[in-house]
């Protein structure tokens, strides 16, 4: 399992869980479940879609340490 910074990430940029979860067009809950790492492995398309919303790449998102 790894470890992403999309909590990270969208704190430094000033984002709320509602504006990330809306650009990305998925769920508030889901979000939340990924930043604390109670959900894992989202599919690429989800990967692709929270990273277009943090203007970040996937690999500096879900794959950087």
């Amino acid at each position: 399992m790894y470890k992403n910074r999309i909590r990270e990430i969208r704190k430094k940029k000033g984002l709320t869980l509602e504006t990330v979860s809306s650009l990305a067009g998925i769920s508030i809950g889901y979000l939340c479940h990924l930043e604390r790492g109670t959900r894992a492995n989202p599919s690429a398309q989800i990967m692709e879609k929270i990273a277009e919303s943090l203007e970040e790449s996937v690999i500096e998102v879900f794959f950087t340490k």
